[in-house]
């Protein structure tokens, strides 16, 4: 294919995916994050496809660009993800634009090694919400972590916050997740306090209407990028030797609030997961924790010298 005739045809994919983005942020309503990711794992196949034109790709080829990733050391969740998202935007060009066929329709991508959720433990977690609250950011980041840990929010979830979604009466967040579903999590005494001071260090930043409950200096919502950055640092700060980000502390509220409860539905509906079966990865963690709890402590679960 001439250059000409290449750029032609990467310019008109490209418009492709822009509508296809579109339709996902104004008729589906997907968070900006998760749109940020169906255009990063469609960009890959475009660029994988070279010169072969969207509408003319076999199955044979999509098989070989999944090898070739899983090659490159993608694992087999993050080709599961690619996978549904270059199948969902097959479905888009064959309903709004003639596409007669889906070649990514049967494909399923390598299985990944299971690996639990990263956690911390009840002490790390207490020392990550003990950082010294001593001017206007660190308060905003305590309130930030304490909110993860006490309600257990994706990243996404409380970087759209507003002030109106806390209920200090009822002592209960707003939150909404993924497919813009909503549900009302509880919020411990110690994120309710938290979240108090910031919103008094948080006035001066913004207009009256401001409608983002986490804001930077400048009075503009916070991004997930920056939430995830201050975390990393506190934690470094702090000494602690895990990998801590947001989701660190979701895991971390999720496994120890099944490790006190058992109550398995009631952390199912706090996270906001569909199938009990997303949650049910928790019971592994909890049950490594009693593992350890037992070979601790019973007599006849020491091993022999």
């Amino acid at each position: 294919m001439r250059s000409e005739e290449s750029k032609a045809k990467t310019s008109a994919e490209n418009k492709l995916l822009r509508d296809y983005l579109g339709h996902l942020a104004n008729e589906r309503r997907l968070s900006p994050n998760t749109v940020l990711n169906y255009g990063r794992d469609i960009t890959a196949l475009i660029e994988l496809a070279g010169n072969t034109p969207l509408a003319e790709l076999q199955i044979h080829q999509v098989r070989r660009f999944v090898a070739q990733l899983h090659a490159r050391g993608l694992d087999g969740r993050s080709l599961a993800r690619m996978l549904s998202a270059w199948r969902g935007f097959y479905r888009y060009l064959a309903r709004d634009h003639g596409y007669t066929s889906n070649p990514c329709v049967g494909l399923r991508a390598p299985k990944s090694k299971k690996t639990l959720p990263q956690a911390l433990s009840p002490d790390e977690a207490g020392r990550l919400m003990d950082i010294p609250a001593d001017d206007m950011l660190a308060v905003r980041d305590k309130a930030i972590f304490e909110l993860f840990y006490s309600s257990g929010l994706r990243l996404s979830e409380l970087t759209s916050l507003a002030p109106t979604d806390i209920n200090f009466s009822d002592a209960t967040v707003r939150v909404t997740g993924k497919g813009s579903k909503t549900r009302v999590v509880p919020v411990g005494t110690h994120a309710l306090n938290a979240v108090s001071k910031w919103l008094k260090e948080r006035a001066p930043l913004v207009e009256s209407d401001g409608n983002a409950l986490f804001v930077n200096r400048n009075g503009t919502r916070l991004t997930p990028r920056a939430v995830q950055y201050r975390m990393k640092r506190w934690a470094l700060k702090l000494g602690l030797a895990s990998d801590v980000h947001p989701h660190v502390l979701r895991h971390s509220f999720a496994s120890h609030v099944l490790q006190s409860s058992g109550d398995l539905r009631a952390v199912q509906e706090m996270l906001g997961h569909a199938s009990i079966s997303t949650t049910q990865v928790y019971t592994h963690l909890d049950f490594q924790y009693l593992a350890k709890v037992y070979d601790a402590a019973h007599p006849r679960a020491k091993k022999k010298s």
